[in-house]
């Protein structure tokens, strides 16, 4: 049964990704009502918010864009940055929406930022100690390797549940910032929120993936018990 539900997990990540890139590449083909490309829409939006300190800058590949708190830098990837579609502006404004929420020290981010240097190594070795488990299951050992990747596979699933809020609120701030400041026509709102709304579901297919393969290996464990 909890395999089944890894096979349906995968095919739903693989249905959220491809609904991400149909999604992006149609509205990458519509120009924004302003003409303003992602890097202008970020620039405006973080002026407005008293952020001058945060740069805006560009990083090679597609949907690569990102806000780094530790170098306060927005950003977008090469079609984001110089074209003035209506994705790039939804996407430069939610990664600004990050940058806001780093401002005013937004509990899930800080969260998120503090935790995720520790949950990721503890995942990266869980990976490892559940291959050494599942292959010397028989011995003590083996038993005590999957433990401790069964540890790290909920260390995982902690990272993708503290995420969640943090690009849901990001979104959020992202439209109300784009209607309050005009960026948006009523027309473009939809769009806008459906490019934003395919990547939050690459988010939460992903937390549901970690749960399942915790839920796996969990039951994986009582069997080998029983």
């Amino acid at each position: 049964m909890n395999f089944l539900l890894m096979i349906l997990i995968f095919g739903a990540s693989m249905l959220a990704q491809m609904y991400l890139t149909s999604t992006y590449g149609r509205f990458s083909r519509i120009r924004n009502g302003r003409d303003l490309t992602g890097a202008e829409v970020a620039r405006g939006i973080l002026d407005s918010n008293g952020l001058q300190n945060v740069s805006v800058e560009m990083v090679p590949g597609q949907l690569t864009d990102h806000y780094d708190p530790i170098h306060k830098a927005v950003r977008l990837s090469e079609g984001n940055y110089s074209q003035p579609s209506l994705a790039a502006l939804a996407v430069a404004a939610h990664e600004v929406g990050h940058a806001i929420q780093d401002a005013k020290a937004y509990a899930p981010l800080i969260a998120r930022a503090r935790l995720a240097p520790v949950l990721s190594v503890s995942a990266n070795l869980g990976q490892f100690a559940l291959l050494i488990g599942v292959f010397m299951l028989a011995s003590s050992f083996g038993q005590t390797m999957l433990l401790i990747g069964i540890a790290g596979l909920g260390a995982a699933l902690l990272f993708h549940l503290v995420t969640l809020p943090v690009e849901f609120d990001a979104s959020r701030r992202a439209l109300l910032i784009l209607e309050k400041d005009g960026y948006l026509t009523r027309e473009e709102n939809a769009g806008a929120r459906s490019v934003l709304t395919a990547a939050a579901m690459t988010y939460v297919v992903a937390a549901l993936g970690a749960l399942a393969t915790l839920a796996y290996y969990m039951g994986f464990l009582r069997r080998n018990e029983d």
